[in-house]
C-alpha cells in the first residue's frame, strides 16, 4: 500500500510511476477523497470542542436560574453530539474508501526498471550454461517415454479435473527429492531458516501481501473464509503482520515447501497440456525481512540464491529483469529466471524473485525498531521462488531425456536417490 503522505506531497511523481505502469494519473481521486475524509475530522474535532464549551456553561446556567440559556445549551450540546456522530461516521466511510482505493493500486517500479508492455519487452542479465546439442529430436516432458509410466493425467482428471497430474513411481520418488535436495541447499549454503507453515490462511493475510482484495478470482476460498495459498510467499511473509520488531533481527531469511493453489483464472489454453500449468503445486519459496538499506543487496543475493540451485542440477537458464508490463503488481522489480526446456526449445520461468519495498509492510503494519531508539520504521519484504518444483521436475526429465527413452539424473540428487542415476524408457529407476 502506499503512504498518503508521499501522494500529497509529489503528486506529480506518483502520477508519473504509476504511467510507467499503464496507469493513468489516480493521484487527483486520491487526493480528493483524502481532503474530503481530513475536512470531516477536522469538522467533527471542531463541534466537539463546541460541544464541550456548551456541556460546561449547561451546569452554569442551571446554577443561575437562567432557563431559557439552560435550555439554549443544552439543544445545542444534543445538536452538536448528533453533528459529530453523523460528521465521525461519514469521515469512516472515506477512510475506508481511500483505504480500498490505496490497497488496489500497485506498486511503484524502481527507476531502474525497463519500460515496456509485455514479455517482449523484458532485459536479459545473466546466462548461464549450454543449452545440448542432441543427436535426435527432444520431446516434452509428458512424451518422454521413462516419464510416461509415472505420469498420469487421466486419472488426475477423473479425481479432480483438468490440470492435475496424479505422479507415481519414479516420477513421484524424483519430485519429492527434488524439493528435498532444494530445501537441504537453501538450509546449508544460503543460511536460510527451514519452515514448515500452513497452507489455509484469513482473508487478512492474502491482503498482507497483496493477492487481495484485487486478485482474488487468481486463488481458491473455502466456505468457511480461509483462502488456499497461492504459494507461501502468504504466510512466510505474515510471520511479522503487525510486528514491531529489533532491528537486530534484521534480516529473517525463511524458506517453505509448500503445496500451493491457484485457480489461474484468465489462462484458458495456455500450457494446458502436461504439467507446466497446474491448479495445485508444489514449490520452494523464499522470503527475506530487512532493513530498507539492505534490501536491494538482497535481491541481488536471493536471485543468486535460485540461480544456484539451477547450477547445481547442471539446468542452463538466463536470467531477465521484467519490464514495467510484465511485472507483478506488489513488485517494485522482479529477476525471473527462465530454464532452457529442450522440448519446446525455449526459455520457460522457474522462478521469480521480486523486491517490494514498504509496500506489503504498510499493508502487514510490519515495522523494526531501530537500534538507536529512534522512531519504528517500516520492514522491506522479498520473495522468490527457490524453485517450483514441478517445473524443475519437467527441466530435469527434458534435459536429461535420452535417445532410447531413458533420463539421467543430475549428480546433484543421487545422494537423494541412494545412488540411483537413471530412469529407465520402461520408467524404473536404476
Amino acid at each position: 500500500m502506499h503512504d498518503i503522505r508521499t501522494i500529497r506531497d509529489n503528486p506529480a511523481a506518483f502520477d508519473a510511476a504509476l504511467s510507467r505502469r499503464g496507469i493513468a494519473g489516480m493521484s487527483s481521486e486520491i487526493l480528493a477523497l483524502d481532503e474530503a475524509r481530513r475536512a470531516l475530522i477536522h469538522a467533527a474535532e471542531t463541534a466537539q470542542a463546541e460541544q464541550n464549551k456548551a456541556s460546561k456553561e449547561v451546569g452554569a446556567a442551571k446554577a443561575r436560574g437562567d432557563e431559557a440559556e439552560f435550555e439554549r445549551l443544552r439543544a445545542l450540546v444534543a445538536e452538536k453530539k448528533a453533528e459529530i456522530a453523523r460528521m465521525t461516521e461519514e469521515a469512516k466511510e472515506k477512510d475506508a474508501a481511500l483505504t480500498d482505493l490505496l490497497l488496489g493500486i500497485p506498486n511503484l517500479p524502481y527507476d531502474d526498471v525497463p519500460d515496456g508492455a509485455d514479455e517482449a519487452d523484458n532485459v536479459e542479465i545473466r546466462r548461464w550454461g549450454t543449452p545440448r546439442n542432441f543427436a535426435f529430436d527432444p520431446v516434452e516432458h509428458y512424451e518422454i517415454p521413462a516419464a510416461k509410466p509415472g505420469m498420469d493425467f487421466e486419472t488426475a482428471a477423473k479425481l479432480s479435473g483438468s490440470r492435475f497430474v496424479l505422479l507415481n513411481g519414479a516420477m513421484a520418488r524424483l519430485h519429492r527429492a527434488l524439493a528435498q535436495f532444494m530445501i537441504d541447499f537453501h538450509v546449508e549454503n544460503h543460511g536460510l531458516s527451514e519452515t514448515i507453515t500452513p497452507v489455509l490462511v484469513r482473508e487478512d493475510m492474502m491482503v498482507g501481501t497483496g493477492q487481495l482484495p484485487k486478485f482474488g478470482e487468481d486463488s481458491y476460498q473455502t466456505t468457511n473464509g480461509w483462502w488456499l495459498i497461492p504459494t507461501a510467499e502468504v504466510t512466510l511473509t505474515n510471520i511479522v503482520n503487525g510486528d514491531t520488531v529489533d532491528e537486530a533481527t534484521l534480516p529473517r531469511r525463511y524458506v517453505a515447501h509448500t503445496q500451493c493453489f491457484r485457480s489461474e483464472a484468465g489462462s484458458a489454453g495456455r500450457d494446458t497440456s502436461g504439467m507446466l500449468r497446474q491448479h495445485q503445486f508444489e514449490k520452494v519459496e523464499m522470503v527475506s525481512i530487512t532493513h530498507p538499506d539492505q534490501s536491494e543487496a538482497e535481491h541481488d543475493r536471493m536471485t543468486g540464491c535460485a540461480q544456484a540451485i539451477l547450477e547445481a542440477l547442471e539446468l542452463p537458464y538466463r536470467t531477465v529483469v521484467l519490464c514495467t508490463g510484465d511485472m507483478g503488481a506488489g513488485a517494485r522489480r522482479t529477476h525471473d529466471i527462465e530454464v532452457w526446456l529442450p522440448g519446446q526449445n525455449t526459455y520457460r520461468e522457474i522462478s521469480s524473485v521480486s523486491t517490494c519495498g514498504d509496500y506489503q509492510a504498510r499493508r502487514m503494519n510490519a515495522r523494526f525498531k531501530p537500534a538507536d531508539g529512534g522512531k519504528p520504521q517500516f520492514v522491506h519484504t522479498l520473495n522468490g521462488s527457490g524453485l517450483a518444483v514441478g517445473r524443475t521436475l519437467i527441466a530435469v526429465l527434458e534435459n536429461g531425456q535420452q535417445e532410447d527413452g531413458s533420463v539421467a539424473l543430475p549428480a546433484a540428487l543421487h545422494p537423494y536417490l541412494r545412488g540411483k542415476t537413471r530412469i529407465t524408457a520402461e520408467g524404473q529407476m536404476v
